[in-house]
């Protein structure tokens, strides 16, 4: 059952990530810059759909125009999504191997370290939680490293946005860090469950990457609207870490699993 909760809290942490101050934001607008001029191509046929939709009402009804820019515009929302998914499955594939990684190295230690690995990695997961939460008063931790600084000009590919999904998986931001270093050092503090756990807090921040890519003009709007409410992030998330470092740190991680929904969850992946 510990496993499976912490599997669990990794793909809830996944969510927290997508969700954080320093990615939501500025998501539409690095998705729409992986993709290169796919969302000039998606505004430019709305915009010659709307002429053509200004056009239709002034002249018969029988008009044989062909509505060309829609199908522009079809293409490059299929070139976005295409893009999002290379970008997943390249900050996918390090989590992936770092999953191998930590499970190889540490799986077969004794049960002596593996305590003393828990007793730790509750600690860091307490002090990342703290760091969150004082990030909200100490403006000297509130900062944002965002992911489009510095990035020059280039033309874009599926390969492109594979190797950027590759150096986000490494380019820890201030809000995004302490939430993925949690999850490493969960994936450390149980070996057996490494490799399931950074994947799962891969689904966990893909699966809305690919909602966002797929369903790029709605989730535009939706994100908008949510960004509103991003100033509570940070203490929310550092307050759910020091309960989990807690937890952790007096092994009792398996409490997590004794809420309905918690339980209902893990029982239907079982």
């Amino acid at each position: 059952m510990t496993i499976e909760t912490t599997v669990l809290v990794s793909a809830l942490a996944g969510l927290g990530s997508f969700l954080s101050p320093c990615i939501l934001p500025i998501l539409p607008g690095f998705i729409s810059y992986l993709s290169g001029t796919a969302a000039n191509e998606a505004k430019d046929s709305q915009a010659a759909k709307t002429e053509i939709e200004s056009y239709n009402d002034g002249v018969a009804s029988n008009s044989n125009r062909s509505v060309q820019p829609v199908t522009v515009r079809r293409s490059a929302r299929i070139n976005i999504f295409l893009n999002t998914v290379y970008f997943v499955l390249g900050f996918s594939l390090v989590f992936a191997v770092l999953g191998v990684l930590l499970n190889s190295v540490l799986v077969g230690v004794g049960n002596g370290f593996q305590h003393s690995l828990t007793s730790a990695g509750g600690l860091v997961i307490i002090a990342f939680g703290v760091y969150l939460i004082l990030s909200t008063k100490l403006r000297t931790l509130n900062f944002e490293k965002k992911m489009m600084t510095r990035i020059p000009k280039f033309k874009t590919s599926y390969i492109t946005s594979f190797v950027f999904g590759a150096a986000f998986a490494a380019g820890w931001t201030p809000c995004v860090g302490p939430i993925l270093g949690s999850t490493f050092a969960l994936a450390a503090a149980h070996p057996a469950a490494a490799y399931n756990s950074l994947l799962a807090y891969s689904l966990g921040l893909g699966i809305p990457f690919l909602i966002t890519g797929a369903f790029f003009s709605r989730a535009t709007g939706l994100i908008k609207k949510m960004v509103r409410h991003l100033k509570y992030f940070n203490l929310a998330m550092g307050g759910i870490l020091v309960i989990v470092g807690i937890l952790l740190f007096t092994n009792q991680l398996i409490l997590l699993a004794n809420f309905p929904l918690v339980n209902q969850v893990i029982n239907l992946g079982g």
